[in-house]
């Protein structure tokens, strides 16, 4: 069972071994389970960001997103089926040309300050969604 509580970025910092993320959490929040393991405990981590209204604050960068998708057999197979003419699979970087040629882009890079390379990836992301709810 995941451990849930809120929290505030304190500090963050970089040693030899990576980044160094220091959290405060409010004495009635933290779970008596995180108290009890000891130092050096691994845990998998999920944060959002909450916003002045309670909601979460919706992070989204789309070009590692669109990295990864290009690598994914079902992003390649969406691609095909739905956008290019022939019959062979797609590779990753005939993907990622496809990609860019939907979001009238040069480069995956662009999708994070293109506003109409952001929408129109955005919209792809709708379709592809829909496609995997049909598809399988």
């Amino acid at each position: 069972m995941a451990l849930q509580f809120e929290c505030r970025k304190i500090a963050l910092k970089q040693d030899r071994t990576g980044y160094v993320l220091t959290l405060a959490l409010h004495p009635d929040e933290i779970p008596e389970e995180l108290l009890r393991d000891f130092v050096g405990s691994r845990y998998g981590c999920a944060l959002v960001r909450i916003k002045d209204d309670e909601s979460p604050t919706e992070y989204s960068n789309r070009v590692k997103q669109a990295g990864m998708l290009c690598r994914h057999p079902d992003f390649q197979r969406f691609m095909l089926d739905s956008y290019a003419a022939n019959e062979l699979p797609l590779t990753e970087d005939e993907t990622a040309a496809l990609l860019c040629r939907l979001c009238d882009i040069e480069s995956r890079t662009q999708l994070n300050g293109d506003v109409n390379a952001k929408q129109l990836f955005d919209d792809l992301m709708l379709e592809y969604n829909e496609w995997k709810l049909h598809a399988f």
